[in-house]
């Protein structure tokens, strides 16, 4: 019943997506989405409470999928450990490619909708704590100058965040994990209490 269950949220989501990319999340509706995806609408309000939900929840597995990918990154030391990140890359582009006007609308939407701004802002809160505690963790061991973690990591996810929209922009516009990992460098080199020579 439960693997049933599963399915059914699978497949509405999968019709979500679509309509949401072919059309917009505006244009696109409850119905139109228990249509594509072959369900009834008790079935989809069985698993999301509006569509506002199952926009939400898009969001949210993306995530899921980032940080399922960053569990094992902790290297020899915070530097490299930082430089290492820039692996995940090609998978965020090859996700958020995949989903280009979706992750478009995400932010357009953001501006005009509380709680997918609210959303929208937990990773970015969520990884600029994660990489402030990084910083520190860089300090502590001696790798990275005393500066203020919470501004350092403003500034790796502002990188982060501008590398991915000109990534899902222009995708043909350069090599883009070549790009991060050497912005990443040129930081760490900057961060570091001297020029730490960062390789993968």
């Amino acid at each position: 019943m439960q693997q049933r269950s599963e399915i059914t949220r699978k497949r509405i989501m999968e019709a979500a997506t679509r309509l949401f990319a072919n059309a917009g999340y505006n244009a696109t509706s409850v119905d139109q989405i228990c249509k594509e995806a072959g369900v009834s609408k008790g079935a989809f309000y069985h698993h999301f409470s509006s569509k506002q939900a199952i926009f939400v929840a898009l969001f949210e597995d993306w995530i899921v999928a980032l940080d399922d990918g960053m569990k094992e990154m902790h290297k020899e030391n915070i530097p490299q450990t930082l430089l290492y990140l820039t692996n995940m890359i090609p998978l965020i582009f090859e996700t958020a490619d995949e989903h280009l006007p979706i992750v478009l609308e995400y932010w357009l939407l953001a501006g005009h909708d509380e709680v997918i701004r609210a959303a929208i802002l937990a990773p970015y809160r969520h990884y600029q704590d994660l990489f402030a505690k990084l910083i520190e963790e860089g300090m502590a061991e001696g790798t990275l100058k005393t500066i203020n973690p919470q501004a350092a990591a403003q500034v790796i996810v502002s990188l982060a965040v501008g590398l991915l929209i000109q990534g899902i922009l222009d995708p043909k516009g350069a090599d883009w994990q070549k790009v991060a990992s050497e912005s990443i460098q040129i930081l760490m080199n900057g961060l570091g209490k001297e020029d730490i020579g960062l390789s993968l």
